[in-house]
């Protein structure tokens, strides 16, 4: 069920971005050859007026080819993609990514209206009351009852489950000494956090400290926090979303750029992606149109960069097209054209491969090497 969700959401980004283009080059007057959902071999498709609309046999991505959008292919006929001018051009070019920004928004402005699980303020509202104490762990040494209400660790003041989690985590199997009240009476319990093994969202083994407790949950859903707006204050609440996701994208990007965060920790694709995707899909419907709105704009700030082929580096060579009054020579062009063609296949595969790393397969597979 899991896949089939992750197909459908990325069919769904895939399509929408190439609608753009379509819908654009029909709009100004440019003959579309093909509409075509994922590269290589034709598996099945329908001819509908000029247009051939077509399913391949690798669904990563899509296309949409117009007549004469290669220079040494057009004849000069005016539904020719470079009979255009440059700014009908760059619309053509900029309605990808500019459909994928408007998904994103409808996607925040639903999720704003239907409400949506805040999953840090649900975790921040679960009390620090242990519900249950693991047999044979640190805590049942350390004398831990079921109700023990946990008030400092270390004297820093616990006001949450959340909280305290953070500061055990933190200690990396230091000993603590944590205050509980227990029936109207405090008692200090030292413990010695033990490093276990514990699986992160993408399935990769960390080892992190643990004392061995479970919370006590309230008898109802009172811990979980709905954030639930009106229809028109929703529309207010999902742009000032999109725009918080547009800031953090780039201010992202410009730290790996310059260094002050490491690219693997940044970088995230499509095996990333699943399995955020599967995460959302647990806990429901609306957190998981949420991820859908993050992924369609990321996707959409992505094509924008001034890199070829993405959108941005056409619309890059589009300007100084404009700038200069004329095109690049087709051997220019090409060179370019090339070279980031290149950086693109460079940059797929290191992506790839901080996916692999993170689910644990480049562990296994250099375990199995030696």
């Amino acid at each position: 069920m899991t896949f089939l969700i992750f197909a459908f959401i990325l069919g769904l980004l895939i399509v929408v971005h190439e609608a753009g283009h379509f819908l654009m080059a029909r709009r100004k007057g440019v003959r579309v050859e093909e509409f075509a959902f994922g590269f290589g071999p034709r598996l099945w498709g329908w001819r509908q007026g000029a247009t051939e609309y077509r399913v391949c046999a690798i669904p990563l991505g899509g296309y949409v080819k117009m007549a004469g959008d290669e220079r040494s292919a057009c004849k000069g006929a005016a539904d020719e993609y470079f009979s255009k001018s440059p700014g009908h051009r760059a619309l053509i070019v900029l309605m990808g990514p500019a459909v994928n920004y408007l998904l994103a928004y409808v996607c925040f402005v639903v999720v704003f209206w239907i409400g949506a699980v805040d999953l840090d303020a649900s975790s921040r509202a679960v009390p620090a009351k242990v519900g249950k104490v693991m047999a044979g762990s640190a805590a049942v040494e350390a004398g831990f009852i079921t109700d023990d209400v946990i008030v400092s660790i270390d004297g820093r003041r616990i006001s949450n489950w959340a909280q305290m989690q953070e500061l055990i985590m933190a200690s990396g199997g230091r000993a603590l000494d944590i205050l509980v009240s227990r029936s109207g009476k405090d008692v200090t319990l030292k413990v010695s956090p033990r490093m276990e093994k514990t699986r992160d969202l993408f399935g990769r083994e960390h080892e992190a400290a643990r004392i061995g407790i479970q919370p006590r949950m309230p008898d109802r859903a009172d811990h979980l926090v709905v954030r639930r707006y009106g229809f028109v204050e929703a529309f207010a609440r999902a742009g000032g979303e999109l725009r918080d996701v547009t800031l953090k994208t780039y201010a992202a990007l410009w730290q790996i750029v310059t260094g002050q965060r490491s690219a693997k920790e940044g970088m995230t694709g499509l095996i990333g992606m699943f399995f955020i995707v599967k995460f959302a899909a647990g806990i429901g419907f609306s957190y998981l149109l949420y991820i859908v709105g993050v992924i369609s704009a990321s996707l959409a700030l992505f094509n924008v960069l001034p890199l070829i082929p993405l959108d941005g580096g056409h619309l890059a060579l589009l300007g100084l097209e404009k700038l200069r009054g004329r095109t690049l020579s087709v051997r220019t062009e090409d060179l370019v054209t090339k070279a980031g063609f290149v950086l693109i296949v460079i940059l797929a595969l290191f992506v790839f491969y901080v996916d692999f790393e993170r689910i644990g397969l480049i562990d296994r597979l250099r375990a199995f090497i030696k």
